[in-house]
């Protein structure tokens, strides 16, 4: 059985005039980490909201651990536990505090679940008499995390759980899920991290309310359709401008200090057409290598399709 089953959702805000999910369809298997890549106004948060029954949909259809979004809403609230993008516990009860309140409303008590949230539990429990709203960035995840998982959730919801945190946080919030893997939860997280992409075991790609393509990263990037060049110059910003003019080059876009471009054909001389484009409009200090695709190669590609 599928953990999260969404058909043909569509989402509009504004009466209509804002299309946030365009007849979206995916699911997700019982005790898969699945991925929703994209940046902001991809729809996740609408996608989100609707699984979690605080937002109706204009069409289609949704479970979560078996239960419909709308007929069975208390239960998808009491077997689901939900991580919203922006801090949302109590800022002036303390650790203890906010962790107590949780367990209260689920009937529950920290002890009686333990076993599943020890280690992010042992590690908040220091600060268990300061102020959340006085707690790090990661301390403060950490902690909204805690009690998303305090009744021992069937489906685990993470919006953009990252966002805001620092990069040791980040590496240390993806052990913990995978920590929580192991036991059997399933997990569906979104984020617009393309580097997030790859620690999940599916993911889907979205852009502008639409799902692009849904498989696992590896074979994402398998089905990147071209050869791959990294390309840099004295005259980075030039460079760029040059080699979109080109009428060869099929993408010429930034990429940190590099640029990544692809050819329109198929060439095994790939290389040498675009030092020769390079020299002849004035470039030194040129660097041009072949290089692996990742994630938001793919993205780009695809968004462009769409576009």
């Amino acid at each position: 059985m599928n953990a999260v089953t969404v058909k043909n959702i569509t989402k509009t805000y504004d009466k209509g005039k804002v299309l946030a999910v365009d007849n979206i369809s995916f699911e997700v298997k019982e005790g898969e980490l699945f991925g929703l890549i994209g940046p902001d106004g991809a729809g996740k948060t609408s996608i989100f909201r609707i699984l979690t029954t605080l937002l109706l949909a204009d069409k289609g259809e949704a479970s979560v651990a078996g239960f419909d979004v709308i007929k069975d809403y208390q239960s998808i609230r009491n077997n689901v536990g939900y991580m919203p993008g922006k801090f949302s516990l109590y800022q002036d009860l303390t650790v203890a505090e906010n962790l107590s309140f949780f367990a209260t409303v689920f009937g529950t008590t920290i002890e009686a679940n333990y076993d599943l949230i020890k280690d992010i539990y042992d590690q908040i429990k220091p600060f268990s008499n300061r102020r959340a709203g006085k707690l790090s960035g990661g301390m403060k995840q950490k902690l909204a995390l805690c009690c998303a998982l305090i009744h021992k959730p069937l489906v685990l919801l993470l919006d953009e759980p990252t966002t805001g945190v620092d990069v040791v946080s980040r590496k240390e919030f993806w052990e913990m899920l995978k920590t929580l893997k192991k036991q059997g939860i399933t997990i569906l997280v979104s984020t617009p991290y393309m580097d997030e992409a790859n620690l999940c075991e599916r993911i889907a790609l979205l852009q502008k309310g639409k799902i692009m393509s849904v498989d696992t990263p590896e074979n994402i990037i398998k089905a990147f359709p071209y050869t791959l060049y990294g390309a840099k110059s004295d005259q980075i910003y030039k460079l760029l401008n040059d080699l979109r003019l080109n009428g060869q080059v099929e993408s010429c876009y930034a990429f940190g200090e590099f640029l990544h471009v692809t050819l329109k054909e198929k060439q095994e001389n790939g290389k040498k057409i675009l030092r020769v484009i390079a020299e002849q409009n004035g470039h030194s200090n040129i660097w041009i290598e072949e290089i692996k695709p990742g994630i938001e190669d793919s993205f780009i590609l695809l968004s462009g399709e769409q576009g």
